[in-house]
């Protein structure tokens, strides 16, 4: 298949998608009020609470959800051909990820910018409230663990990687000092200057590794696991407007920007999908992903089609920044059906390589082995881009490989693909990094939230104790499971915690609907609920009973079975009270507006 026709028939859908079922759910069953006071304002601090311009917010919120799903997801579930992952990301993006985001974060601004847990505890009461906040926090620190492998296993030994993505740090500083004192309101002037100084970082990097300075920015694995974590603590740390949100903001600049070059490349050199519709293993037996399609490729996609993370940033950084509450739309239901867009061109550039290439680079060599394939280009492309390319499992490299081996079918490309890749690496790196500076922040909140329970004085926000003290509690928590775990012992925890966590979101959501008196409209959030509830439980279960127990993995089996008890009793208690509230009539509508301008 051309995949010129692909990238065509997703970027319809999703467009469609957003222009009918987006504006459907914003009008008739949100019924988004632009006259309505947002937390933001109502609580402005100057910390957390900042109303913030919507395009700089666009870009903070999709940095801070498209992590390592649109990326390595779609890659991973490339094993099993492009068009099961294809269906997925287009279908689920839009009926079931753009519904999830926008749903929660209306609920947290309607609610003052409460957490996902806070949000359960007044709509369905206190109980579930605290099991909420704990399953919620359990899941995160796991996921935090889970997207940080990607940027550990991207930077380590990588004194290129490592000054491009650092000097976004001091560029996203200045800029916000900018925006707050020097030019206030200058967003545009802003946003020119704080791109200048990127693009010079990138410019810098390849001349930086043959420098006196790359013994210093030369990381192992574990030093890398060590400053990530100390990251996500600064950036949890300080005001929100000095560093989480410009970096974010013009991060997301050049994640669109090399999106938009693969887009032009893809459009330019029309490269053929090599991988085949559907492959043997759909049926199992796979060597990246244990497991047949149904249910693994829903959850190994993940953020590119629905993400339980996201709901964590739609209850946390996005609800205190936005201005408007018009701008959910956008902000919510935008900023997923992009992210679809991307995971589908990851899919896209996985899918154009050899088929024998692609699963010689993310299968172990004694598995590919057995697999009775040869490499067609793959030593031709080691050679160009400097480095050996198989046996290097994780989807990071082969979408490199993917995105280079687009551009070097462009002629006067062909001498720079070391650039390329390398690039390209650099590129995955920033592009998951943001999801850090986010979680962290919001386990922060979760945290202070549900110690302050026990403790009154941990509910002060304003208390630089408090700020420090949970910042430090979460960065440690994931840290500390990124510094002595590995791929094989968090990456297959990720996306079951993650997946969990959106049908938790989802029957919160759902509540949330009953109580406006909208039960008519709940259908849109309990059938994604239904689907990936099924789905997530049958992969705890085979994965428990088919890989984790034969292999002995005893930490895997424990971690897997609380998140299946976990799902289970939210679930359970989310449907006892939709039961008794759609019995009784016990319906609390929020304020609403007749129409959505």
């Amino acid at each position: 298949m051309n995949s010129i026709v692909l990238v065509i028939i997703g970027a319809l859908v999703l467009i469609i998608g957003y222009r009918l079922y987006g504006y459907f759910i914003a009008a008739k069953v949100l019924v988004l009020n632009e006259t309505k006071q947002v937390p933001s304002k109502k609580f402005d601090d100057g910390h957390d609470y900042v109303p913030t311009n919507k395009w700089i917010l666009l870009g903070h919120h999709f940095a801070a959800i498209a992590g390592a799903g649109p990326l390595i997801g779609p890659v991973l579930a490339a094993q099993f051909g492009y068009l099961p992952g294809t269906l997925w990301i287009l279908i689920g993006g839009v009926l079931a990820g753009g519904v999830h985001d926008m749903v929660i974060l209306f609920a947290s601004v309607r609610q003052d910018g409460q957490s996902i847990a806070e949000i359960a505890r007044k709509n369905l009461g206190e109980r579930m409230g605290l099991i909420t906040s704990i399953s919620v926090i359990f899941i995160l620190i796991i996921t935090m663990a889970g997207l940080g492998l990607p940027i550990v296993n991207s930077l380590y030994n990588s004194p290129w990687g490592t000054f491009t993505v650092g000097f976004t740090i001091p560029v996203a500083i200045f800029v916000g000092i900018y925006l707050k004192f020097i030019r206030p309101g200058k967003v545009g002037e802003a946003t020119i200057i704080g791109m200048a100084l990127i693009l010079i970082g990138v410019i810098a990097g390849p001349y930086i590794q043959h420098t006196a300075l790359a013994p210093y920015l030369t990381f192992n694995v574990k030093q890398m696991s060590l400053i990530l974590a100390i990251y996500g603590f600064c950036a949890s740390v300080l005001p929100v407007w000095l560093l989480l949100l410009p970096r974010d903001y013009l991060s997301t600049y050049m994640k669109l920007g090399v999106i938009g070059l693969l887009v032009l490349g893809i459009i330019f050199v029309r490269p053929v999908l090599q991988m085949p519709a559907v492959t043997q293993f759909v049926h199992g037996g796979g060597p990246i992903v244990q497991g047949k399609v149904f249910p693994f490729v829903f959850i190994t996609i993940a953020c590119g089609a629905l993400s339980g993370f996201h709901s964590l940033i739609s209850t946390g950084t996005t609800p205190k920044l936005i201005s408007n509450e018009k701008d959910i739309l956008p902000i919510g239901f935008g900023s997923m059906v992009i992210e679809s867009f991307i995971a589908l061109m990851a899919l896209i550039a996985a899918t154009c390589l050899p088929t024998a290439d692609y699963f010689a680079i993310n299968s172990l060599p004694a598995v590919f082995d057995k697999l009775g394939m040869i490499p067609k280009e793959l030593p031709m492309l080691s050679h160009l881009v400097g480095e050996n390319l198989a046996g290097r499992p994780g989807g990071s490299v082969s979408l490199a490989v993917g995105m280079s081996y687009v551009f070097y079918k462009i002629p006067i490309l062909k001498s720079i693909m070391s650039y390329w890749y390398h690039f390209c690496i650099m590129f995955e790196a920033l592009f998951i990094l943001t999801t850090i500076d986010s979680g962290t922040r919001i386990g922060r909140y979760l945290f202070q939230d549900l110690l302050s329970k026990f403790y009154k004085p941990f509910a002060n926000r304003d208390s630089w104790f408090n700020i420090i003290f949970f910042s430090l509690l979460m960065s440690f928590s994931w840290g500390y499971l990124l510094y002595t775990g590995n791929i094989s012992t968090i990456w297959p925890l990720f996306g079951v915690a993650n997946q969990s966590l959106a049908a938790i979101a989802f029957a919160i959501g759902t509540s949330v609907l009953i109580k406006m008196g909208k039960k008519k409209y709940i259908p849109i959030t309990i059938i994604p609920m239904i689907f990936i509830s099924v789905a997530t439980l049958s992969a705890s279960v085979i994965n428990i009973y088919s890989n984790y127990v034969p292999n002995h993995k005893t930490l895997l089996t424990i971690l897997s079975s609380i998140l299946i008890v976990i799902l289970v009793i939210i679930l359970f208690e989310s449907i006892k009270h939709w039961i008794s509230d759609l019995k009784s009539g016990d319906y609390n509508k929020l304020e609403e507006s007749t129409t959505l301008k």
